[in-house]
């Protein structure tokens, strides 16, 4: 019976252990086995039951020492004490044992019985799909099956993950981007100590700086306008677990102290609160910046710049491990056909010459991208070359080429260096020397412009 759920019943009345067998048995999912002495649960618990129902009253033998040395065998294994007497102050030190539930023997018994079977299944179920989706995720972020390369410089990436995942020091991966810095931050959790807590992401430039300190930290009821409900933060929420920042060189002068002080105490008090709350965080952080060169001009606090560091991680860019490209696009061109049951597809000789000839400005990411589109475009079980299209940033010269008024020569300013830079907010005002909140207005009239033109 592989599915079964084993149920051990020790009893030395004949009659009753034979009930009891009866009613449990009468579900086929059951597979049930009787006792009539301790001696024989000992015996037999290699067998590793699921539950045990114990009579308190075995002729001699204690039901103490049996516990004892059922929950040293396998402290997991639930047991129910059946008992012709109700007696509370023997419930409750039973229950201080660790004994599951403690039933007096009346008309109510098999009932009881029956209710903590569907319960324990119900959780053994529940703990069945948790462990399956944990393997699931594991394996989706193992790097030795997903993070593709053979190049000496990924080789030297995988021993340095190999050697985070055995402590809980901070990580701090650097690249350009598209080059795999949240996939190394995820596999190093997922293979960690810390692989059944949280996995939190913040992407540190996507945010409003007026709404880091509460995203990061939380904040409590009524402690600025439109704070209508307490939040808890994403330290909190990543608690026994990891975070992960991204872009952390992007995170304003004015907050670096704050989250140094939460790195050093390992304790957040929200915006608006006075109440520290003790987290236990692992921390991975990842930058597209040199954070050596934002320390000596002043955008980047020292002290918290080597309270980050910890083990560095530099992920290549593309164009630098060209002998991985081919390894890659094969491993991308399997999972998409994977995922959508296509059949299967490989490259020409033609188009891998046409993959490898191309400077991928957009790194894995990028190429990510263009196999699964060759793959949707081929129509043969071969990607020829002219499946493969690359879509190569329009040069920003090209856009004076057109006349057109101030306004739509701003947008198209504005939308060509958010794309350049990933739709990084912050390094785009940077570049143009302007505020965020005018990128942000101007992306908001952009928006509604657009909407107008379709109603």
């Amino acid at each position: 019976m592989p599915n079964s759920f084993k149920v051990f019943i020790v009893e030395d009345d004949d009659w009753y252990r034979r009930m009891l067998e009866h009613h449990i048995g009468m579900n086929p999912d059951n597979d049930v086995e009787s006792f009539a002495t301790g001696k024989e649960l000992i015996q037999n618990l290699y067998k590793d039951p699921d539950l045990i129902t114990l009579d308190y009253t075995l002729g001699e033998e204690k039901a103490d020492d049996l516990i004892k040395k059922t929950k040293e065998f396998n402290p997991d294994i639930p047991i129910i004490i059946i008992s012709g007497q109700e007696d509370v102050s023997t419930a409750v030190d039973l229950l201080r044992e660790g004994v599951y539930d403690y039933i007096v023997k009346d008309e109510d018994t098999k009932d009881r019985i029956w209710n903590i079977l569907k319960h324990l299944k119900q959780n053994v179920n529940l703990k069945e799909e948790i462990s399956q989706l944990r393997k699931e995720v594991a394996y989706k972020y193992d790097f030795s099956s997903t993070m593709v390369g053979e190049s000496s410089e990924m080789q030297k990436v995988f021993r340095l993950m190999e050697k985070a995942v055995k402590t809980n020091i901070t990580v701090s991966i650097t690249g350009e981007t598209g080059t795999g810095k949240e996939m190394v931050a995820k596999g190093i959790h997922y293979h960690s100590k810390r692989a059944n807590g949280p996995f939190i992401a913040v992407n540190m430039a996507a945010i409003p700086s007026e709404l880091i300190e509460s995203e990061l930290f939380g904040h409590e009821k009524g402690s600025f306008t439109g704070a209508n409900t307490q939040r808890i933060g994403k330290f909190e929420e990543a608690n026994n677990g990891t975070i992960f920042l991204d872009e952390i060189g992007d995170l304003d002068l004015s907050l670096q102290s704050k989250l140094l002080r939460v790195l050093q105490e390992k304790e957040v008090t929200r915006v608006g609160g006075n109440k520290s709350v003790q987290i236990e965080v692992r921390v991975i952080v990842a930058t597209h910046k040199n954070l050596i060169e934002e320390v000596q001009h002043g955008r980047f606090r020292e002290d918290l710049f080597y309270r980050l560091l910890g083990l560095p991680i530099k992920l290549p860019p593309l164009n630098k491990r060209v002998n991985d490209i081919i390894l890659l696009a094969k491993f991308f061109i399997d999972e998409f056909v994977k995922e959508n049951q296509l059949n299967p597809i490989s490259l020409s000789p033609d188009s891998v010459q046409k993959l490898l000839a191309y400077s991928y400005p957009g790194n894995v990411r990028e190429l990510k991208a263009i196999i699964e589109l060759a793959v949707v475009m081929s129509d043969k079980p071969v990607i020829d070359p002219e499946d493969i299209i690359f879509t190569p940033k329009k040069p920003l010269a090209n856009m004076m080429l057109e006349e057109k008024s101030l306004r739509k020569y701003t947008f198209d300013i504005i939308q060509y260096y958010l794309d350049k830079y990933d739709d990084n907010i912050l390094k785009a005002a940077e570049v143009l020397d302007i505020g965020k909140s005018t990128i942000y207005r101007i992306l908001k009239e952009m928006k509604e412009e657009n909407e107008s033109k379709y109603q």
